[in-house]
């Protein structure tokens, strides 16, 4: 199986490519740090897996598109575009330097790679796309609306996307965690309910891979309480929302 996957120095990515590291598992990590990366490849590769690196800042579009075309030449099972950023729960308004940098990262730069592969993966007629968005697309605190419409745009393209692929026998799924333990969310300064583990969280995606589920959100609970609120009248939400920044520290 030839499995790419973008982010991957750190974090969910890290964390993913070690579990997809398998004897006759081909693996495209995709970063910017290439330090870390190649201390990542070199795990991979202990554990049998052949790791092709690619070292790119996802926000080079031409670069990606380049890449895209590179990895269409062969056949492509399975990509997972874990790349992302987050500018922090800061108060105020976010500087458009920043944003722009955010909506980059975590939408426009995951077109740009696919662009080139999504003509190769119909002519397969196989392949799995799957983008790693987050709970946080679900409800918009006014913390962390740059990250959050960002990954809301991604849900809109992903399910697009599904739609358009899936009469060529393609799976395309949108994967929504919650907190877990990655350098992203190591600098929040705030409790986060329902945190977990790396690990855990990994092998949630990886399950939920496996049962192709087109779309998974969880922890459960959490999403379960987001849809629940979603539901309340607008004034309560408000208060809701005034209440956990004030919790926050916001």
């Amino acid at each position: 199986m030839r499995i790419v996957i973008t982010g991957a120095s750190s974090g969910l990515g890290e964390a993913m490519a070690l579990h997809y590291a398998t004897k006759g598992t081909e693996l495209v990590l995709i970063a910017r740090r290439e330090e870390k990366l190649q201390q990542v490849a070199r795990r991979c590769r202990d554990k049998g897996a052949s790791v092709e690196t690619v070292v790119s800042d996802v926000n080079d579009f031409e670069k990606m598109g380049e890449i895209g075309k590179q990895l269409a030449q062969t056949p492509i099972d399975r990509i997972i575009l874990n790349a992302g950023v987050s500018v922090g729960h800061a108060g105020g308004v976010t500087p458009f330097d920043d944003f722009h940098r955010v909506f980059q990262t975590n939408f426009l730069s995951i077109h740009a790679l696919l662009e080139p592969i999504i003509p190769k993966l119909i002519k397969q007629t196989s392949g799995e796309i799957v983008f790693i968005s987050s709970l946080a697309s679900l409800f918009t605190m006014p913390t962390s609306i740059a990250y959050s419409s960002s990954k809301r745009a991604l849900n809109a393209y992903a399910e697009g996307l599904h739609y358009q692929l899936h009469p060529y026998g393609m799976s395309v799924m949108t994967i929504l965690p919650g907190f877990i333990d990655t350098e992203m969310t190591r600098k929040n300064r705030f409790k986060m309910p329902f945190f977990m583990k790396t690990e855990e969280g990994v092998a949630r995606i990886a399950h939920a891979i496996e049962r192709k589920k087109i779309r998974y959100a969880f922890p459960f609970r959490f999403y379960l309480m987001i849809q629940i609120v979603s539901l309340f009248p607008q004034s309560l939400r408000d208060k809701i929302v005034n209440f956990t920044n004030f919790k926050k520290g916001a």
